[in-house]
């Protein structure tokens, strides 16, 4: 691995693009038509100028406002004031609109309510898929607190991929992530991958994991067969959330993306800027085709 560099000004190989163009322009008017919501701009996403230039965006469902107080996240808590249920046609009208052949899907942690959100995102999934039979549907789930039945109603909607997020390593959990569990996390991946979903998740790096802390994460998430990897550097929204500890050199990440590859995780996404759905579509068709070459080869 590269040498740690300790938190400073902020390095050159994290410039993010400016929005600009009309493409994100379009993807603006229709969030805003729509009255939607994106994690975009919800969890201050860099990559936010260059995924709407692109003509894509992160919905987020069930609302704004987050039952839980992550350290590392942007997105606004307290106690949400109302469930629309309403939402799931006009996120399958904005997909439509938005032409989009892969969508990720996501949404607050709702644990005001018996079900998680589950039957909202069921629907929302389901309204997605009747009016967009030919895209992709990628979620992104909470944990549902581990309640398998709650995520199964998720599950029977028959997304194509599942994405939920380690975020960081099994030490940093109670302070990073507060009412999340390690272990609880890898659980419900390994739920959905044994009912035949291809499984994705995520790390941020510079929260103050150690070489060994990344690498066995890295080996727990093999070890449930996990498809799809993205690793990104953490960045603090303001004052009040975690530290940035160091930032981690583009040379680290690839050789973290290395080493994932090595422990059989076939797709890997892993650069400075990396967030969970970034460049998700590419991520798919690159996994669609690593799967169709293996069962050409088997």
């Amino acid at each position: 691995m590269t040498d740690i560099k300790k938190r400073s000004k902020k390095p050159k190989w994290l410039r993010a693009k400016l929005p600009s163009g009309p493409e994100y322009g379009r993807v603006r008017n229709l969030v805003d038509d729509n009255q939607l919501h994106t994690v975009c701009q919800s969890a201050q996403c860099p990559n936010m100028g260059e995924c709407w230039s692109r003509g894509t965006a992160t919905l987020m469902i069930l609302g704004n406002i987050c039952t839980r107080a992550c350290s590392f996240c942007a997105v606004q808590t307290g106690k949400p004031t109302e469930l629309d249920l309403a939402e799931p046609p006009r996120v399958a009208d904005a997909v439509a609109k938005m032409g989009l052949k892969h969508c990720v899907l996501t949404s607050v942690a709702r644990d005001d309510l018996p079900d998680g959100g589950a039957k909202v995102w069921a629907a929302t999934i389901r309204a997605v898929r009747h009016r967009n039979p030919k895209t992709a549907i990628e979620v992104l789930v909470p944990d549902f607190k581990g309640n398998f039945e709650n995520l199964e109603i998720v599950l029977d909607a028959k997304p194509d991929i599942f994405n939920h997020n380690l975020e960081t390593v099994e030490r940093l959990q109670r302070p990073i992530r507060k009412s999340a569990h390690y272990q609880r996390s890898l659980d419900v991946l390994s739920h959905a991958k044994n009912l035949g979903f291809p499984i994705k998740s995520g790390i941020m790096l510079g929260l103050g994991e150690k070489e060994n802390e990344i690498r066995q994460a890295l080996k727990d998430l093999a070890s449930i067969g996990l498809n799809v990897l993205t690793l990104g550097q953490y960045l603090q929204p303001s004052s009040e959330y975690a530290p940035i500890d160091r930032w981690v050199s583009p040379e680290e990440f690839d050789s973290w993306k290395k080493e994932a590859h090595e422990l059989g995780i076939e797709v890997v996404e892993s650069g400075p800027l990396v967030r969970s759905s970034y460049h998700a579509d590419e991520q798919s068709e690159r996994y669609s085709k690593s799967t169709n070459s293996a069962q050409l080869t088997a």
